[in-house]
């Protein structure tokens, strides 16, 4: 797997940090621990599905759609992101 190159350079872990390890558990079929892993995977799957579709049968509401679930996975990332580096809670 690809290091992150924050971690590396600066030793504190970035917003993707546990991503590819997520994809791989996942790949796996360790739902519970590709979650623990990376929370927003399961959202950043459904955000790629539907914008492949998008792509190919330009929903109507397709593009409202899409920024609500850019939206709600910026959300996730982030405020996982807070209790993982112990900022919240």
């Amino acid at each position: 797997m690809l290091p992150c190159l924050n971690k590396q350079l600066f030793g504190v872990e970035c917003l993707g940090c546990g991503i590819q390890r997520a994809f791989w558990l996942l790949l796996r079929g360790e739902f519970v621990a590709a979650f623990k892993m990376y929370p927003a995977i399961y959202t950043l799957l459904i955000l790629a599905i539907f914008g492949l579709l998008h792509l190919k049968y330009k929903f109507k509401k397709g593009r409202k759609i899409i920024l609500t679930l850019v939206t709600v996975n910026l959300l996730i990332i982030i405020i996982s992101y807070f209790i993982k580096m112990n900022y919240l809670f």
